[in-house]
């Protein structure tokens, strides 16, 4: 299967770095290029890609509003943004919004690559544990209690499973997971699948913001 990737930035030097690296992929094509996040979402709608490559920082309509734009209309589309600072507000904003992770834009061409077929492949690239830096780090612009939505959404779990999404949202592996709750890690990885699925939410990173925003988990 070929990776099918928007990029979406608005320097075109950088646009241009990123598709030559594409191009070079047996199993990745630039799906098309964007400057700003109106471009992004009308294209996103138009090519349906599987990967949008996305800066957050644009003028006019940000990479932030974009990136929820973009999920909405199209599910499947998996969104890594690109930033600057790994404590971007940015960043945090954008793992709100939807997005499947976060990339440094002066990460190497291997770690692009590699994230690239990570979030096409469903899996998120930010590791939970610097996901759960950012939420501490800006958690004052986290919800106060947690809506009524997300509350009822909180009661479908049972309650293995909403101990292991603390975990999860304590930035822990499976691995780690299995060993605090005597479980084997196929157990973990099994009722991470139906937290997921319950809470309908697109991978782990989008796990740990959920259990920050439910207070499940408490910034220190």
């Amino acid at each position: 299967m070929t990776i099918r990737v928007l990029l979406v930035d608005d320097e075109s030097l950088l646009r241009m770095a990123f598709t030559m690296i594409l191009e070079a992929q047996p199993d990745m094509e630039p799906a098309g290029e964007a400057g700003d996040g109106a471009d992004a979402i009308r294209l996103a709608r138009q090519l349906r890609p599987d990967v949008v490559l996305m800066d957050v920082r644009m003028p006019g309509t940000d990479g932030i509003e974009a990136t929820r734009r973009i999920i909405k209309d199209s599910p499947t589309t998996r969104v890594l943004i690109l930033t600057t600072f790994d404590l971007d507000e940015y960043a945090f904003a954008a793992l709100k919004a939807g997005a499947s992770g976060f990339l440094l834009k002066n990460a190497r061409p291997d770690e692009l690559l590699t994230a690239i077929r990570s979030v096409a492949a469903g899996d998120a690239v930010v590791s939970p544990r610097i996901t759960r830096r950012l939420l501490e780090n800006f958690a004052d612009q986290l919800p106060g209690d947690g809506g009524a939505d997300v509350d009822e959404r909180l009661q479908r779990l049972t309650s293995r499973e909403r101990e292991v999404l603390i975990h999860v949202g304590r930035g822990l592996s499976n691995t780690e997971i299995a060993a605090r709750l005597y479980l084997a890690e196929a157990t973990v990885k099994t009722h991470l699948s139906r937290i997921l699925m319950k809470l309908e939410l697109r991978d782990r990173v989008q796990a740990v913001v959920f259990a920050y925003e439910t207070r499940l988990i408490r910034p220190a």
